[in-house]
């Protein structure tokens, strides 16, 4: 597979078996060493990475919420910290809990604030709508409609991938499809 990005480009990653978008997007993110091949990020490029599975971020439950994300903080000021976690709905005592007894809507919340305080501008986000309620996804999906980066993503969510994306890519067998276009346009949905 080959393919480049652009400044603002927000792309739909599809293929057979979500393992494979998974395994690519742990390969770009530096999560893993890929078997071959090489790629290359531009050295202006700051990428932050949401995986589908994010549960070996938060096993230690020695952390509550501000000191967790103090960890990748710029700021390690509780005030500033709880800032962050007061725009994903953690209030008051609420972010004093335990990371070990979080519900999985909680773990993306958690994430997404690490990914703000990252300021990357290019997002990889594997399923990040997973575990969230509609109005979360109202939220993210708004937020990153608004965001000026460069966005990969995987999502199964028909709605977000249609107001998100302008450009798809597919993995069908050994074929690549690369267009950009709307989700629907690209299903044959819309002329």
């Amino acid at each position: 597979m080959s393919f480049t990005l652009s400044k603002g480009d927000k792309v739909v990653f599809l293929a057979d078996s979500d393992l494979a978008v998974t395994t690519l997007f742990q390969i770009l993110s530096g999560e893993m060493e890929a078997d071959s091949g090489t790629y290359t990020w531009g050295v202006t490029t700051t990428r932050s990475y949401f995986p589908n599975d994010n549960s070996k971020y938060f096993e230690s439950g020695e952390h509550d919420l501000v000191s967790w994300l103090r960890q990748d903080s710029p700021d390690p000021h509780e005030s500033f910290l709880r800032g962050f976690l007061g725009k994903m709905l953690f209030t008051g005592e609420e972010a004093l809990k335990k990371t070990n007894v979080l519900s999985g809507g909680e773990k993306v919340r958690c994430m997404l604030s690490k990914m703000m305080l990252s300021s990357a501008n290019v997002l990889i986000l594997d399923g990040p709508t997973n575990h969230l309620d509609l109005e979360s996804i109202t939220a993210v999906n708004d937020g990153l409609i608004r965001y000026r980066g460069t966005i990969l993503f995987a999502s199964h969510d028909h709605q977000f991938i249609q107001t998100v994306a302008n450009r798809v890519i597919s993995l069908e067998g050994k074929t690549l499809r690369d267009e950009y276009t709307t989700y629907d346009q690209f299903l044959g949905l819309e002329s």
